[in-house]
């Protein structure tokens, strides 16, 4: 006999959790195992990119490598997708993402005038002639409400010269200088 305490009472157990159960309190009193399934991690798929590439597009193109399906198990199951970007483009330039499912935008900012909308943009100071790396994440929740495959990707464009993926803009050949890597995580998270 196990006996356990729960908020300064001890409570006797005989019997043990089953595979999938969690031993809650259902009331002030009283407790019993239940089964845990919302919120559970169903399954998790991963693309890393450690090659580098780049952009002079000035509109949405993919990036090359930064695409991620996944196939959830019910209707009712959400999508936690996880992005890291190593990024280089110079201090007058700016660059932004988006993160798509499908062929559809998502985490979104709202317009604004010619403003891009766009899931990620990172920011740097104007400080001369500096061309430097910069880390930028991006975590959405997304609701498929499918049980087909679904393909998360990433897309970017700059607005002038060249942006890159996994190196510095300069990428001189010195320690100083490193070579990164990116990353798409995909969760399925169980209703």
């Amino acid at each position: 006999m196990a006996i356990t305490t729960l908020n300064n009472r001890s409570i006797n157990r005989s019997d043990t959790a089953a595979s999938g159960q969690l031993w809650t309190a259902t009331s002030a009193t009283a407790s019993d195992f239940q089964a845990v399934s919302a919120g559970k991690i169903g399954q998790v798929v991963t693309t890393v990119k450690t090659d580098t590439t780049s952009t002079t597009s000035t509109s949405f193109v993919d990036i090359t490598g930064m695409t991620q399906a996944i196939t959830c198990a019910a209707t009712s199951s959400r999508v936690l997708i996880q992005v890291v970007l190593n990024v280089g483009f110079t201090y007058d330039q700016h660059i932004n993402f988006l993160l798509l499912n499908g062929t559809t935008g998502i985490f979104l900012g709202d317009a604004a005038s010619n403003r891009s909308r766009s899931s990620g943009s990172p920011w740097r100071p104007h400080s001369g002639g500096h061309r430097d790396g910069f880390n930028m994440s991006i975590a959405y929740i997304d609701s498929p409400s499918s049980t087909s495959e679904v393909t998360y990707k990433l897309q970017w464009h700059v607005t002038g010269d060249t942006g890159y993926l996994n190196r510095t803009h300069n990428d001189t050949d010195t320690i100083g200088f490193g070579r990164s890597a990116s990353s798409i995580i995909c969760s399925e998270i169980l209703a």
